[in-house]
């Protein structure tokens, strides 16, 4: 069977990686704009697969990506950051990655008659909320939302996988620290496995019936930020002391944090967003499930 071609923007990333390999397996042709060719998570190619190089914040080579899957195509948009430097209502990366990118994707779509739009966003996303993250998410969100376009909007809880930022990162700390101080340890989380959103995102292609519609993406447990961690420091095999922070103390970790070279633990803008419980409200079911006939995995899935 031929189905139209996907533009997969943000495809080398975490929840990239994992769309990819089931759009191949399904028998989709992909292509993935990258800003440099030679990276190697690359290396694995498939004639399947089309890697081109540039910026897709450039709006002619954006556009010549959507005239290239042509009117029967679908754009999935993946991009996310997690942090950025404080300023209102949120910082030049945040802006950048997800308002302009969403609204430039949007524009070279229209430019080329491009419909269908897949997005994915955020649990929490609010052009109003505490944090810069869920505030630009929320109006990249929004723009989806008011396009004319045919749009499907995912809002996934922290995703978890065999090679994410967030278990991994504790992980490593588990492995060097006997005790862990910690921010917000009692902020909620819903945790959600890559593979079950990235099943999700390649499912709905063929379900017209996720047209207009949003949907939340959580799995089946809740978890407290503090439980997350000890699960990280059990993967390592060790049990690991949890100290909860009082807040001062958490903003001025988060502080120590931001100076620090290398990938970014905490900040001051994830504390913001942890003010609010990133869960389902109560009873809603699990739109994996009853939407997507996916049964969602425990964090135990990693254990195996």
């Amino acid at each position: 069977m031929s189905y139209p071609p996907v533009l997969l923007i943000g495809g080398s990333g975490f929840v990239g990686r994992s769309v990819t390999a089931r759009l191949v397996e399904r028998g989709y042709s992909v292509i993935i704009p990258t800003r440099l060719l030679s990276r190697p998570h690359q290396n694995p190619r498939t004639h399947q697969i089309q890697w081109v190089e540039g910026s897709v914040h450039e709006p002619q080579f954006l556009e010549s990506l959507c005239h290239q899957i042509g009117p029967a195509g679908t754009v999935i948009n993946l991009v996310g950051l997690l942090h950025d430097k404080p300023a209102k209502p949120y910082g030049l990366q945040f802006k950048a990655a997800h308002v302009d990118l969403v609204q430039r994707i949007l524009d070279s779509m229209k430019a080329r008659g491009v419909r269908r739009i897949l997005h994915m966003s955020a649990l929490g996303a609010d052009r109003a909320g505490p944090s810069m993250y869920q505030r630009s998410k929320g109006e990249g969100e929004q723009r989806v939302r008011t396009s004319d376009l045919d749009w499907t909007i995912f809002r996934p809880s922290v995703i978890f996988g065999a090679h994410d930022n967030f278990i991994n990162l504790f992980s490593k700390l588990a492995r060097r620290f006997p005790v862990l101080p910690l921010a917000c340890a009692t902020a909620r989380f819903q945790p959600v496995s890559v593979e079950n959103v990235a099943e999700a995102v390649v499912r709905s292609l063929a379900m017209p019936q996720t047209l207009g519609q949003s949907y939340d993406l959580a799995g089946p447990e809740i978890l407290t930020l503090a439980e997350l961690v000890q699960f990280a420091a059990r993967r390592t095999g060790h049990t690991r002391l949890i100290v909860s922070l009082p807040a001062w103390l958490g903003t001025l970790q988060a502080l120590m944090f931001e100076a620090l070279p290398g990938p970014m633990l905490m900040s001051r803008d994830n504390l913001a967003s942890m003010r609010l419980d990133n869960v389902l409200p109560s009873g809603a079911p699990l739109t994996l499930d009853t939407v997507f006939g996916i049964q969602p995995e425990t964090l135990d899935s990693l254990l195996k």
